[in-house]
């Protein structure tokens, strides 16, 4: 369970009690997450705020350290009301499918033979070793963008290298030029990089539809003696 830390006056130390607790109880101690911990604070007492604070860390309680064995890199929440709720690319139940989800569902779709889904809740793709991670955490109300270089990258780099420690092959799903820099951080001898073009309608077409990742990531955790990933959301 995620749990908030008020001590220091810092509504937005998080912590989780899960396998990532202690693995990222160093970040939580360095300056720059005191000041960033500030910042997020300040913003949700001035402001509307996505996700829910309690949802911010909702996709290391959803996917352990030890689960991890595919990373799905997003760039920060949607800014609109109703959608976030702390795994990328993921909205609740209930919520239209945003255009860069339906674009992702499309292409696995061709990919892979499925349906579209009726629902954009991704939280069956967390739950089987999928980290659904966002570069920055939290947004303005439709203001996308607006807490990147908050200190939030920091952390996630943290948690991108976390994973890269981890013994077990993982593939890293790369979408779109942020996302893409990342790879500095991975282990490419070690590790699976997949790159594209970012999902969004004004760059889908141009190197998104066709990669075909989602096969080439089941075929790469098979051979190095992993269970694939169901790709398929069920329908609600």
């Amino acid at each position: 369970m995620l749990r908030h830390n008020s001590d220091k006056g810092a509504v937005a130390m998080l912590r989780t009690d899960n396998d990532w607790g202690a693995l990222l109880e160093p970040e939580f101690q360095r300056e720059y997450y005191a000041k960033l911990s500030k910042f997020i604070k300040t913003e949700y007492e001035s402001g509307v705020i996505y996700p829910k604070i309690e949802h911010v860390f909702a996709f290391l309680e959803s996917t352990t350290h030890h689960q991890v064995k595919v990373v799905l890199l997003g760039q920060d929440p949607y800014p609109q009301a109703g959608l976030a709720h702390g795994l990328a690319f993921s909205v609740p139940l209930g919520i239209k499918i945003p255009r860069s989800l339906r674009n992702i569902y499309q292409e696995l779709q061709s990919d892979l033979q499925g349906y579209i889904p009726n629902n954009g809740c991704l939280a069956p793709w967390a739950e089987q070793g999928v980290l659904l991670l966002n570069t920055a955490l939290t947004v303005r109300a439709n203001a996308a963008g607006s807490h990147r270089g908050s200190g939030w990258e920091a952390f996630t780099d943290k948690i991108i290298e976390l994973v890269n420690e981890k013994s077990n092959p993982v593939v890293f799903l790369l979408w779109g030029n942020e996302a893409k820099n990342k790879a500095r951080l991975i282990t490419k001898e070690r590790h699976l990089i997949l790159t594209a073009a970012h999902p969004s309608p004004l760059s889908a077409r141009r190197g998104f539809f066709g990669c075909r990742h989602f096969s080439k990531c089941n075929d790469f955790l098979r051979r190095t003696g992993q269970a694939g990933i169901e790709w398929q959301i069920p329908n609600v």
